[in-house]
């Protein structure tokens, strides 16, 4: 009988045949029915013997049983991209003919390699997380993190394979940033957490290229987003302290003291800071004047630029106090930071530094939703393979209807999650090749919060739900599953907490006057006119229509109101805008497949399906009493009891 331990993405992985008191390789092992129940044999000629000893284990006591085994099938997964057959479709609808010839290419190549020879360090990553060594064995402090082989392998891969240089390249014009997304789209779920430092690095180069390039970031920029493995380099994000997370322009204590050189000195203490084995950093500080005062708020704080390390290898004036214990994401080195006159670079103008970082959050939330996205349709695509090869109650699990539906209600989250992805990347690409015009900008000003946060919400429910239709096995942490799930669970809370985002919509629309939600509605009233004629679609549209009218009823009601009423409403409304964008592109790309005579990987079901949910949650809950001065109240009283309402 054989017990397979190890995850079944580590393609040296081998299941093991219990024979004479030892086990043999699974290599050249048959497999036999006996009875329902799949074992193995080594040789032909052991096989009667082996049914034997197997009928003669299974009429023992329980207790005396000398191997136990779990008789299930393993799910397994092909090449991720030629799978994910949303994903090319999509391409194929959208990218021009010669581009798409090139990309399918390099993607389908990218997906064997994933398989075949990136998949494994994923788990090595797992197994052999980061080690802080604070002492050396003579007690000098030397603070030094020690990551394995495979995570640096993983850095050398992200360099290989362009992950961070082909949205500065551009060599498929506004194109290029959706190809990159696609690329670490299909590397995210074997990265073994490497996406997280290639998030801060494409946003650290992001901020750079914004800023024009000078002269003394050339050389910073060229190895961010190089191609070398021994040239690239990673950034990290460090804006965490102790007194605050996404409040940065009152929890930063950091002050920063200007010397003769030009060049600057850090003090201060980090409080969270991931990837902290990456090169050089990002990092917001105070500037004391001569008297040695600090302006307090965001109007204080300007933007640095450091290296980790020097020329010798030694930190730069930096002592790790220690290294994060948490949940999940335990393959990345996430520390706790003494700056004690690190040497940086003042790189924004003085005082602003918040303006000057927002391009580096932009990057890292559509990083974060591209996490998100690939984590739903990696568990989504495990739960469909094991549906086809686990027996429960007589029958596989595809043929349980009620279990297929649980697959088909996630397939549709990750479906729509993974448009409003593509969406969002489309519009980048226009952006950073100056082909988009004002009211695409603000779109995408709009979407980068909502999709962030609406997808990390999306992530945490579909892993779990996922989880779940694996039965007990989804509980065993040598499966691998709750290791994504454990890596999913952040993803709502890096980048900024749902209700932060959620305060940050309500921003842009109050900045732009209005205009951006202008701009929304014309924007998905349009796409729905052009998918007006597809008679299988008229549900759909008719809901989504539906949907925009109640937002419109709401945001015309809640124009007096006071500014309490539209903070309670932040959430409800930034899923509003979520469902129903999203519900614009289910129909616009079933429209586009019809267009071009493909087949349809969204069948006309798919819109159907996610307009069966409440597109417009804001008007309901405000029809229901749920905002204003007396729901505030209420929510105190029910949360801390307090019966004076």
């Amino acid at each position: 009988m054989f017990a397979c331990r190890l995850p079944w993405w580590r393609s040296s992985a081998t299941c093991k045949l219990w024979q004479s008191g030892h086990f043999l390789p699974w290599d050249g092992c048959q497999v036999l029915s006996i009875k329902g129940i799949n074992t193995t044999v080594g040789q032909e000629q052991q096989a009667s013997m082996k049914k034997k000893q197997v009928l003669e284990d299974l009429e023992m006591p329980f207790a005396r049983r000398e191997v136990e085994t779990l008789f299930q099938e393993q799910p397994e997964t092909g090449n991720p991209y030629l799978e994910d057959t949303l994903l090319r479709g999509y391409l194929k609808t959208h990218l021009p003919p010669k581009v798409l010839e090139e990309v399918h290419q390099d993607l389908e190549r990218f997906g064997n390699r994933l398989l075949t020879k990136i998949q494994h360090l994923s788990w090595e990553c797992e197994l052999n997380p980061p080690v802080f060594q604070q002492y050396n064995a003579w007690g000098r402090r030397v603070d030094h993190i020690h990551t394995c082989s495979a995570w640096r392998r993983m850095k050398e891969i992200s360099a290989e394979e362009g992950l961070i240089a082909e949205a500065y390249e551009r060599r498929y014009s506004s194109w290029s940033r959706l190809y990159q997304a696609v690329k670490l789209y299909l590397f995210s779920s074997y990265s073994g957490g490497f996406s997280c430092p290639l998030a801060m690095t494409d946003g650290a180069a992001k901020v750079i290229e914004s800023l024009g390039i000078p002269g003394s970031l050339k050389n910073a920029f060229d190895r961010l987003t190089s191609r070398n493995p021994e040239r690239f380099w990673t950034s990290g994000q460090w804006m965490t302290e102790r007194r605050g997370g996404s409040d940065v322009a009152n929890g930063t204590e950091t002050v920063a003291r200007k010397q003769p050189d030009g060049t600057y000195r850090l003090y201060g203490f980090k409080w969270f800071t991931s990837a902290a084995d990456s090169d050089v950093t990002l990092t917001l500080a105070r500037i004391a004047d001569a008297e040695g005062q600090c302006t307090q708020g965001s109007r204080g704080l300007s933007l640095f630029y450091l290296k980790v390390r020097d020329e010798e290898g030694k930190l730069n004036s930096i002592q790790v106090q220690r290294l994060k214990d948490k949940l999940g994401t335990r393959q990345m080195a996430t520390a706790e930071l003494w700056l004690q006159g690190a040497r940086a670079e003042l790189i924004s103008a003085e005082g602003r530094g918040v303006a000057a970082i927002s391009n580096m959050l932009n990057i890292t939330r559509i990083h974060n939703v591209i996490g998100a996205v690939a984590s739903m349709r990696r568990m989504v695509t495990l739960s469909r393979d094991y549906a086809r090869k686990r027996v429960a109650f007589g029958k596989l699990l595809k043929d349980h209807p009620l279990h297929m539906q649980t697959i088909a209600r996630m397939e549709v989250q990750v479906r729509g999650a993974f448009l409003l992805l593509m969406e969002i990347v489309r519009l980048l690409g226009l952006a950073e090749t100056n082909l988009a015009s004002e009211q695409e900008q603000l779109l995408l000003r709009l979407l980068i919060p909502v999709a962030k946060l609406y997808t990390g919400k999306q992530a945490s429910a579909v892993a779990v739900e996922a989880m779940e239709s694996f039965g007990g096995q989804g509980y065993m942490e040598d499966t691998g599953l709750p290791v994504i799930l454990r890596d999913t669970l952040v993803l709502s809370i890096w980048e900024g907490t749902t209700n932060i985002l959620s305060l940050d919509v309500l921003r842009s629309l109050a900045k732009s006057q209005g205009q951006v939600m202008a701009v929304f509605l014309s924007t998905v009233q349009k796409k729905l006119e052009l998918a007006s004629g597809t008679e299988e679609l008229s549900p759909a549209l008719q809901c989504t229509r539906e949907a925009i009218r109640s937002l419109r009823q709401f945001l015309e009601a809640s124009g007096s109101e006071q500014a309490l009423t539209m903070e309670l409403a932040a959430r409800d409304f930034s899923y509003s805008l979520a469902r129903i964008y999203t519900g614009r592109a289910t129909t616009a790309i079933t429209e586009a497949w019809n267009g071009l005579g493909l087949a349809q990987p969204i069948p006309s079901l798919s819109p159907s399906r996610w307009c069966n949910q409440e597109l417009c949650p804001v008007a309901v809950e405000s029809g229901r009493g749920s905002y204003g001065g007396r729901a505030a109240l209420q929510d105190s009283a029910l949360v801390f009891g307090n019966s004076r309402l």
